[in-house]
């Protein structure tokens, strides 16, 4: 099971770093480098579907500039949100 994990992690961390726009890459990238190692299952699952979601969409959410839609406003989205935050607001 860890070493499915562990593949899965690296296909997550891959994809969240090519996302398609600078600007998403450096913040869902950076999130997922720093969070990926930690999170469980349904942790991945969740993160995984949140990377199905358009480029454009994902991103209005995560600095919000949109709201999401409630069936995305799960931990790990508020996690990559209040992380996109701290990043900008440097």
């Amino acid at each position: 099971m860890s070493d499915e994990l562990a593949i899965r992690r690296r296909r997550l961390l891959f994809r969240a770093e090519h996302r398609g726009f600078k600007e998403a890459d450096l913040v869902i990238g950076g999130f997922a480098r720093a969070h990926l190692p930690e999170m469980n299952a349904t942790a991945l699952a969740e993160f995984e579907a949140l990377l199905e979601i358009p480029d454009q969409d994902l991103y209005a959410w995560i600095v919000g500039r949109e709201m999401p839609p409630e069936e995305v406003d799960g931990p790990v989205f508020r996690a990559l949100s209040s992380s996109a935050h701290a990043v900008t607001a440097k």
